[in-house]
């Protein structure tokens, strides 16, 4: 398989609005990618009234992968649900951007990452361990050379965290210190392995806090 074919962490940033400093519509900061042959990967994490699809400024189609999962503790306010647009179209100063028409100043997180030479997500896992030390993602499997990203929401009502993956995967995005009017914590990492098998991740992070975790495998078609 020659590198052309070979899917890789491509250009990634993370959106963020704190509490109370928020509004309409949220816009990330622009990135330039591919103009062809990349899957792009988008979770909004933040209140369930702000809880829409994404659009982006390539007029890709978006397509929710799994359930919406609510954060425990805070009386079914807040979510997470996860988006992804394969085989999508690029370029210069590519934005994503969610509509925040139910509470614009709300604080939201969305992490938005590229991975080039890919048009499969072949396997995804999501779960929400109870608070604990270690925290530990859920498996996927693929059948070559892959990227995965994994995402960490912590769900605790803390303002300085840390979260750090095992298993070889590095964090490429994270917003962990939080201003004092709070914001939705998160840590997404990457890993690029060659050959088929199956893979999670386990999160060590203190304070100890439960948190959502998502996995996603992505493969060249």
């Amino acid at each position: 398989m020659s590198s052309q074919s070979i899917p890789a962490l491509g250009a990634h940033t993370l959106l963020t609005h704190s509490e109370g400093m928020g509004v309409t519509p949220a816009l990330s900061t622009p990135i330039d990618t591919q103009p062809s042959g990349s899957s792009f990967l988008v979770l909004n994490g933040g209140y369930v009234r702000n809880a829409v699809a994404p659009t982006d400024s390539y007029a890709n189609h978006w397509k929710r992968v799994g359930d919406s999962v609510v954060f425990h503790g805070y009386d079914g306010a807040f979510n997470v649900t996860a988006y992804v647009a394969l085989a999508g179209q690029g370029g210069a100063k590519h934005t994503v951007r969610i509509d925040k028409s139910g509470y614009p100043e709300g604080e939201i997180t969305v992490p938005f990452v590229e991975v080039t030479h890919a048009g499969v997500l072949k396997d995804m896992a999501q779960n929400y361990p109870s608070p604990g030390l270690v925290l530990t993602s859920g498996s996927v499997t693929t059948t070559g050379p892959a990227t995965l990203i994994a995402v960490w929401w912590g769900d605790a009502g803390v303002k300085n965290m840390s979260a750090r993956p095992n298993n070889g995967f590095t964090v490429i995005d994270s917003y962990l210190l939080l201003p004092e009017n709070s914001g939705v914590q998160c840590a997404v990492a990457f890993k690029q392995v060659t050959q088929a098998g199956t893979y999670d991740v386990s999160w060590v992070g203190a304070p100890i806090q439960g948190a959502i975790l998502w996995l996603f495998a992505f493969q060249a078609k």
